[in-house]
């Protein structure tokens, strides 16, 4: 008969919350054949966004680093670069999982930094500041060589001023404002400390820097700020929110909107000015959604997702779908 152990019924221990982590990882091309460089950094990139070069380009030095910090659900980095394009396409989006919030705090006051979105029909240039971006959304940055710090955070993590965090999507805070030369500064300092100092520590700072830009961008939309801000953050998720209930109906409109929810369209009209007016939104819902649908019911008519979601005609449809996003509904769907 086998003796008996002892040890057989000892209850194990769990920690019922792991403790944080620091996991760090480095880059750098500056080893690397001239040739080469650009096109490793390209290959890094690519797990969350397109860098698009010329061939003149990709001949050329580049200087690329970064450190990258994990800790809890946030992502911390700190990248120099070269001049970049950087494109995420609505190609791109149906292909990946990648749908985290980031925040890009620029180091330098760099200008003729060039920032394009589908919903808009012009580019808006960013010459330093804070760029807030959804993964989940289209983009493309021309940028300058400079020094930026960057925050991957969930949607959730913004709920509180921004119900829909998409509704961030573009938005810059101008780096002449105090908030931002002070979360600047406190990146900066994180990113020389965070090696050093307790991962809980590390967790903290990013939790308040993260705060402090999310609540910078909902005073900047004017959703923070006293019983009028309130009002303003309430009919602001409500609007959306209809909207996005009532795509289907082809007579939405700007007019429909304001009918239904008793709204004055001036105060519709600066609620969705950084969108480029509520009838851009609503065409920019649209068009995502369809291309959500193209990818996710590919059995489904392309002809029929766009009666699906408004749209008069399978011509008007298409038209759109191309301008937003340079390329066909059928196209994209053969591609993702």
């Amino acid at each position: 008969m086998a003796a008996k152990t002892h040890f057989q019924n000892l209850p194990i221990a769990v920690d019922p919350e792991p403790r944080l982590r620091i996991a760090h990882q480095h880059f750098d091309v500056a080893a690397l054949d001239t040739h080469l460089q650009l096109l490793a950094w390209r290959e890094r990139m690519g797990q969350v966004i397109d860098v698009v070069p010329s061939l003149a380009e990709v001949l050329l030095p580049f200087r690329g680093s970064i450190d990258r910090y994990d800790v809890g659900e946030f992502m911390f980095a700190d990248c120099f670069t070269d001049r970049l394009t950087l494109d995420r396409t609505i190609t791109r989006i149906s292909r990946d999982s990648a749908r985290s919030l980031v925040f890009h705090v620029f180091i330098d006051s760099v200008p003729h930094n060039l920032l394009a979105r589908p919903a808009k029909t012009d580019s808006t240039p960013l010459d330093g500041g804070i760029l807030a971006v959804d993964l989940d959304q289209p983009v493309r940055v021309l940028r300058e060589a400079c020094r930026h710090m960057t925050i991957f955070l969930p949607g959730l993590a913004v709920r509180d001023v921004f119900a829909d965090p998409g509704a961030l999507h573009g938005r810059v805070l101008s780096p002449l404002l105090p908030v931002v030369d002070y979360v600047v500064r406190r990146t900066v300092a994180l990113s020389a400390r965070i090696r050093f100092i307790a991962p809980d520590e590390a967790y903290r700072d990013l939790r308040e820097i993260v705060q402090l830009i999310t609540e910078a961008f909902g005073e900047q939309a004017g959703l923070k700020g006293g019983e009028r801000a309130l009002a303003r953050a309430m009919a602001f998720d409500r609007a959306r929110s209809f909207v996005r209930a009532n795509l289907a109906d082809s007579d939405l409109s700007p007019e429909s909107v304001v009918d239904s929810l008793g709204l004055s369209r001036p105060t519709l009209y600066r609620l969705f000015q950084h969108e480029g007016g509520l009838g851009t939104y609503i065409r920019h819902v649209r068009l995502r959604t369809a291309a959500h649908d193209l990818v996710h019911f590919p059995h489904v008519p392309v002809q029929d997702i766009g009666f699906a979601l408004g749209f008069k005609s399978a011509s008007d449809f298409s038209r759109a779908f191309r301008r937003a996003f340079g390329v066909a509904p059928q196209d994209l769907r053969m591609q993702a």
